[in-house]
């Protein structure tokens, strides 16, 4: 039988792989409309890649801000070196954004639905 830790240690391999290929492959972008679009998708990357790093493996918040840091350093020098693409300092902040809103907003789960049992059953 397979756990729940396991589907979110494949979710995370997968999602891994996904941002990867999206960071190193050559940009395709469309003309959308939207400003810093590239950065919101840095931001989104590494709050999803936070999530579900915190469900396969529960790191210490620290562990996993610094593994995290180094995958985001990791992708700017391979950029650097790919003549399609650039390294940029603002993409780090926008991914270090990202594992910063993951632990706002499981703080403030935890802090205030979940400490004020807001899904408990005895409250329907």
């Amino acid at each position: 039988m397979i756990n729940r830790q396991a589907i979110f240690k494949w979710a995370l391999a997968l999602t891994l792989i996904l941002v990867s290929y999206l960071v190193f492959s050559k940009p395709n972008y469309y003309p959308s409309g939207i400003p810093n679009l590239d950065k919101i998708g840095h931001v989104g990357s590494f709050f999803m890649l936070s999530y579900l790093t915190y469900l396969a493996f529960k790191p210490k918040w620290y562990l996993l801000a610094v593994i995290l840091a180094g995958y985001a350093i990791f992708i700017e020098i391979v950029q650097s070196q790919l003549s399609y693409r650039s390294a940029s300092f603002a993409d780090f902040i926008a991914d270090m954004v990202g594992i910063l809103l993951f632990y706002t907003s499981h703080w403030l789960y935890n802090r205030y639905f979940k400490a004020a049992k807001l899904f408990d059953s005895d409250n329907q």
